[in-house]
């Protein structure tokens, strides 16, 4: 019997000892139980919200067996050619987008069915004979690109052929892929081509028969293999790589947990939570619906469990996530081809996103910030959150591959080069952090998921690429661009702001059907030298017309990032929708103003593709006015500032924001007049009130 009572003793010091251990690392359990009150508090499951609103995600095959692994295999080589090409050196122009083409297609018409009705569990004979099509067609450049250069655009029969069908695979997979949206424009645009001496006035020209029309298409860097698709081929393939291995060694639930300790306390908390953690992650990942169904799976219901009505907490991941194609270091797709198209460096393009970026973030954090005052919300306790320092701490180190990114940028590396880097090092610091703490957390099999599902993620852009490639190859083969550059001029009447909204509308338009590559480098062809046309810089125009295209996903009928944070929240679509388009309202009031003074995103002046920078003491009024117009702004859309606003005096903010937003010293001193005279008259009616502070 004593030895039963020792052995209980010990049994209950082992077990105070525990409770001890549990007390002195509350930091660390905290920090632990993050995904798991996500899912306590009933997030849905992200496959299946990625299924539901992501297009690509969506239409996927499930497939098994043998073919699943043939499959992976053509993935995990699609990822490794890339690697090869980042370490050693890419190959010739057509030899290098060819076999990034015959990766593509073959993933694209394996993984998603052609129709509603086809096989959703195996690849129909059909889609094989397509893909043994797409083999043969970009093959047949792959090993005669010399022969093709000799030529100088002369076609045999057999090029002839191959050229039909380079152009009808195409199209098919990019329907497949991306929707049916963009192959139609490509259409339209190829007929136009074809029967350009029918066209109506300005439009008119002398048209082409279908071998010139071919032959520019499938045989020269002007068409399918042009611009767009060189750049997916290199330096966005690679981001896209890089982007799965940082999801594999665990960087967004760092991103989170990092928000959620340095926001959660705040009034608007989760709220914050959500703006932070999905401007970090979304600065890596480049789609909006990835980024809001990813971290809004944990800070909606978040959100929602402090006091925010369903739809709002949708529409403020969605907004958030929606930020992050504008937000570098890595930005979205976009970002890369706009630095081939315009010839500046990449690192000059993240330089002046920067300032517009982060005011982006600066007005939906004040408008969540100011609509948890308005309800009365409080954050959460802050000793229920981890320490922001342990979590660095412990995590810090899945930084480390994004500054050796940031870093290489900056010395000005070939971003193919620095997105490699950024690989390995993030491969070898999560290997040996798995290697000290024996957890497996990241083994030899998660690089082969990382390559796999890296070469999945690519293949919506490649595809959107060659078909857009062929948009752009009919505006060089025509000239059409600098046509519908003077039709907008002409519209516009020669004015500035007129043409700034044409283009605003031109380019919500097409975002609603079309993804965020594709329609940046249609506007890029056509709109861009409208814009230019009228004095604004290159790097003004070609962001301006960038912003327009991200903030499509939060702009109804079509907002598919906030449908998504409605599937997540619960609440209804379109209220969350429109909800998205208020809170993303900076985003539409931005780009017109470093349109207007290119001091906000730091630029003195261009010469060819030489960028002058304003040094920062400079710029720093322009920025001060516009950071206080955009809280201002914020305010308006809230209806409260230092407390509820009334009508007349939302009127006299929203003039104010707009004062501040305007870069001249007499608007800058109407604006922080009418702002001193909201805050005073707000004062004075509710001094017998008792009110929120911010």
């Amino acid at each position: 019997m004593s030895e039963d009572k020792k052995l209980n003793e010990n049994i209950e010091s082992e077990e105070i000892k525990t409770e001890d251990s549990k007390l002195d690392s509350k930091d660390s359990s905290s920090e632990a139980s993050l995904t798991k009150t996500a899912e306590e508090l009933g997030a849905m499951n992200v496959d299946e919200l990625m299924e539901q609103y992501d297009l690509e995600t969506s239409k996927l095959r499930k497939l098994s067996g043998k073919v699943a692994l043939f499959i992976t295999i053509v993935a995990i080589l699609m990822s490794a050619f890339h690697l090869f090409t980042a370490w050693h050196g890419t190959l010739l122009a057509m030899k290098q987008r060819s076999l990034h083409l015959i990766f593509a297609f073959t993933l694209g018409f394996a993984l998603y069915p052609g129709f509603k009705k086809s096989s959703k569990d195996k690849i129909d004979i059909a889609d094989w004979l397509l893909i043994i099509l797409s083999v043969g067609v970009w093959g047949y450049i792959f090993f005669n690109v010399e022969a093709i250069a000799l030529k100088g655009g002369q076609m045999s029969t057999t090029d002839m052929v191959l050229g039909v069908l380079a152009v009808l695979l195409t199209l098919e997979v990019t329907r497949r892929v991306v929707g049916p949206e963009l192959p139609i424009v490509t259409i339209v645009f190829l007929l136009f081509a074809y029967f350009g001496r029918h066209m109506p006035g300005i439009f008119a020209h002398r048209g082409f028969n279908v071998t010139r029309i071919v032959s520019h298409m499938y045989m020269t860097t002007e068409g399918i293999m042009g611009t767009p698709l060189g750049v997916s081929s290199t330096f966005v393939f690679m981001f896209i790589l890089f982007g799965s291995f940082l999801d594999k060694t665990g960087v967004g639930e760092f991103f989170i947990d990092f928000a959620y300790a340095l926001t959660g306390s705040t009034r608007s908390g989760p709220a914050m939570t959500s703006v932070l953690s999905s401007g970090l992650m979304g600065s890596i990942s480049g789609s909006s619906v990835a980024n809001t169904v990813t971290t809004g799976a944990f800070t909606i219901p978040l959100m929602k469990s402090v006091g925010y009505k369903p739809h709002y907490a949708g529409a403020v991941e969605a907004t958030a996530s929606t930020g992050g194609q504008i937000m570098p270091p890595v930005m979205g797709a976009a970002a890369f081809i706009m630095a081939d198209f315009t010839g500046f460096p990449y690192i000059s393009i993240v330089k002046a996103a920067i300032i517009p970026a982060v005011l982006y973030y600066i007005a939906v954090g004040t408008m969540v910030h100011l609509e948890a005052c308005k309800l009365g919300l409080k954050g959460m306790p802050r000793e229920s959150l981890p320490k922001v320092s342990n979590i660095l701490r412990k995590q810090g180190y899945l930084t480390l591959p994004l500054i050796a990114i940031i870093f290489m940028l900056v010395k000005q590396y070939p971003p193919t080069m620095a997105a490699l880097t950024g690989i390995i090092i993030g491969v070898i610091v999560a290997m040996t952090v798995s290697l000290i703490k024996k957890d497996n957390s990241f083994t030899p099999k998660d690089i082969l998921g990382a390559m796999e599902a890296g070469a999945k993620g690519a293949v919506g852009v490649a595809c959107a690429c060659a078909c857009a490639g062929m948009i752009v190859g009919v505006v060089t083969l025509t000239g059409f661009g600098l046509k519908i550059a003077e039709v907008i001029v002409q519209i516009a009447q020669g004015r500035l702001i007129p043409t700034l909204l044409l283009t605003m509308i031109s380019s919500i338009i097409l975002g609603m059907g079309l993804p965020t590559t594709a329609k940046y480098i249609v506007l890029a062809t056509m709109a861009v030298p409208a814009i230019t046309k009228l004095g604004v810089n290159l790097m003004s125009a070609h962001l301006f017309i960038l912003y327009f295209g991200v903030v499509a996903d939060v702009t109804p009928p079509v907002a598919l990032a906030a449908y998504a944070g409605a599937g997540i929240a619960g609440a209804n679509s379109m209220k969350t929708g429109f909800q998205a388009f208020k809170l993303a309202i900076g985003a539409f009031i931005i780009p017109y103003i470093f349109v207007i003074n290119p001091h906000l995103i730091m630029i003195d002046s261009i010469a060819g593709t030489t960028v002058n920078w304003l040094p920062i003491t400079a710029a720093l009024p322009t920025i001060a006015t516009a950071l206080i117009g955009t809280v201002c702004l914020a305010g308006t859309v809230e209806s409260y500032l230092f407390g509820n606003l009334r009508i007349w005096q939302r009127i006299i903010l929203l003039l104010a924001a707009f004062a501040l937003l305007d870069p001249k010293l007499l608007t800058d001193a109407i604006g922080l007049a009418a702002l001193a005279f909201i805050f005073v008259t707000q004062k004075m009616l509710n001094k017998n009130k008792p009110a929120a502070t911010a």
